[in-house]
């Protein structure tokens, strides 16, 4: 989103140089990781996806050394998982402070990306940061100076970078099998309950002013606010940028391209009240040589899922979660005329389970041993997002929002 107003872009950048008091003397582990040797981690952030991820990390060897939420039985639950070896916290700063942790799991609300990321690299941490990666395009430029003034090692969450079969058609495309490509689309299909106006939350056992924290606005404690925060502005991009960010990145790495020119974005909430941000919406995104098309719905189920499809001169390819496959182009051009009916796919591949997280946290780990760059650097989060940022100023904006050359500054 963007920022329009001085106090909100000072808030932004004071928060990153702030950082925690010992940034000037980072507390980096003294461990040098063999091949062999076990990971020490902890989690910032142990709601129902975080923990999700900490048994995908657990899975392959790591150690949970401490989890830290705001919010009491989020802990707690998050110990279970973790083990009797581990210590809960509320505030994220003590477990940077520990020596022994080599790397933090941030599976934080958004609007806490930008602080959480650059505090733990400047306390010696590597890090795996869930997309989307920040909450604004200025903030996402200025974890990546933050970070590439370290060493560590960052692996945005987008494991599709990771997945074998998106892998092969970014091969596929790269090759020219489908020819030139002129229009992607990005689909997602979902039907959603309504939003639960009468959700417990305890009050007592949450830190709703930690929870709030650098947001743009104060914020009464609220337990909608709380559970969906997603569907609210000051604490995330919404649905646009928070399934947006896997579907954007898949097209601009297969095509190779890194910034769009404009975006234009229309939606509306019309079933998730009292969500601020929209359930269905479509977004047109220009590039220099095709244009992309992301529309999303959180109201019908029809092709339930996501879906990208790659619509070349010589073919087309369908990507979804069931794996991909590739289509001669119907029109026959000696002929003049066109197969109406779907033709049979000419090559195929049907694995299921594409976005299956394994991969991408082997790559993580691997890389924090190896100390080589992962799939998903903080370059190609910032990358995805800011795509997806670029859509929402266009929707707040209801016009053209276009990207100018240094990459930030945006021009409606």
């Amino acid at each position: 989103m963007q920022q329009e107003d001085l106090s909100r872009r000072d808030f932004i950048h004071g928060t990153a140089r702030a950082g925690l008091a010992a940034a000037a003397a980072p507390l980096v582990s003294n461990r040098i990781l063999g091949a062999n040797d076990r990971i020490v981690m902890a989690i910032i952030g142990a709601g129902g996806m975080g923990r999700g991820h900490m048994r995908y990390f657990q899975k392959e060897g790591c150690e949970w050394a401490a989890v830290c939420d705001v919010y009491e039985p989020n802990r707690l639950e998050g110990l279970k998982i973790a083990g009797p070896q581990a210590k809960g916290y509320n505030d994220y700063r003590e477990v940077l402070e520990r020596k022994d942790i080599d790397a933090i799991l941030i599976a934080t609300p958004e609007h806490w990306h930008h602080r959480h990321l650059i505090d733990t690299v400047r306390a010696g941490k590597d890090a795996y940061c869930e997309k989307p990666m920040s909450w604004s395009i200025e903030q996402g430029a200025e974890m990546i100076k933050e970070v590439r003034k370290t060493d560590r090692v960052v692996q945005i969450g987008m494991q599709r970078r990771s997945a074998p079969a998106i892998i092969e058609i970014k091969k596929l495309i790269d090759e020219g099998t489908i020819g030139e490509i002129n229009l992607v689309r990005a689909e997602w299909w979902w039907n959603l309950g309504p939003v639960n106006r009468q959700v417990k939350v305890e009050a007592d056992k949450l830190d709703w002013k930690r929870f709030v924290g650098p947001a743009p606005h104060k914020h009464e404690f609220d337990p909608v606010k709380y559970r969906y925060w997603r569907y609210f502005w000051d604490f995330s991009g919404g649905n646009m940028t928070d399934q947006g960010t896997h579907l954007i990145d898949v097209i601009q790495w297969c095509m190779n391209v890194d910034r769009p020119l404009s975006a234009l974005s229309y939606g509306s909430v019309y079933k998730l009240q009292p969500a601020e941000t929209p359930d269905t919406f479509c977004a047109i995104v220009e590039y220099p040589k095709f244009t992309a098309t992301w529309t999303l719905t959180y109201t019908n189920s029809f092709q339930k899922g996501w879906a990208l499809i790659f619509q070349g001169q010589k073919g087309t390819i369908e990507l979804s979660e069931e794996g991909y496959k590739v289509y001669p182009e119907p029109w026959n051009e000696k002929k003049n005329y066109c197969r109406w009916e779907a033709p049979a796919g000419v090559k195929e591949n049907l694995p299921g389970n594409v976005t299956n997280k394994d991969p991408h946290v082997k790559n993580f780990l691997e890389c924090v041993k190896s100390r080589r760059q992962p799939n998903a650097t903080v370059e190609i989060g910032h990358q995805a997002v800011r795509t997806l940022h670029l859509a929402n100023i266009a929707y707040h904006k209801r016009t053209r929002a276009a990207l100018a050359p240094d990459g930030v500054t945006v021009r409606t």
